[in-house]
This record gives C-alpha cells, structure tokens and sequence, in this order.
C-alpha cells in the first residue's frame, strides 16, 4: 500500500509517515498541495490522506487535482479545526474524515477499510 501524507504542519506529517513506516506501510509526505501533485505526477499512490484547511490549496481542491491524474487514488481527509460543512465536503468527496490529533492505531485502521472499498 502506497501512502500520500499532505499536511502544511510538517512536524505532524513526518512523525505520521515515520509511525506508519515502522508498522510496514510505506508512506510519503509533503506539506503543500504544489508538491504532492508533482509527486502523484511521477507516481501514483493507493490512498492520498489530506489536511483540509492548507495555506493557497485546500485539501478538497488537491483531491479534485490529483483524481484528475490518478483515477483509482482513494482519500481520507484530515481536519484539526474544520466546521460542520467542511465534515459534510468532506464525507462527500472521501471515504474518510479523521478529526487530529488521530490516534496512528486510528489512522491504520482507516487506511485498512479503505482499501477494503
């Protein structure tokens, strides 16, 4: 399974991508949306997890991008600070919606369910 961890707080995404690699689940990061349609550009990914709230480029805004080149990536979005209607895009556009901090136990399980889809 091939991992695409986007969030602007860089701290949290590189200890995500470290847990995740130390339970066998290769995992990526980069903390803007600039960069990770660059890194989906040169390789397609399993699941793309997202921050929604990121300075210039939203996580809705990165999904519909990175959809556009890789038809079969699924996503779970990520909020620390999202309002009810941010939940319900959400919940609309991915299969997931974790509320941060989550649990890595919690982030597993989601990548496992939706893989399972």
């Amino acid at each position: 399974m091939k991992i695409l961890l986007v969030d602007d707080e860089h701290e949290l995404v590189s200890a995500m991508a470290e847990r995740l690699d130390m339970r066998g689940i290769h995992a990526e990061f980069c903390c803007c949306g600039t960069d990770a349609i660059e890194m989906a550009k040169e390789k397609c990914f399993d699941v793309a997890v997202l921050d929604m709230k990121m300075p210039r480029m939203s996580g809705l805004e990165l999904r519909r991008e990175l959809s556009a080149l890789c038809p079969d990536m699924r996503f779970v979005f990520l909020s620390g600070h999202g309002s009810e209607e941010d939940f319900k895009q959400g919940c609309a556009e991915a299969a997931f919606y974790l509320i941060k901090p989550v649990a890595i136990e919690d982030l597993m399980e989601t990548l496992r369910r939706v893989m399972e889809k």
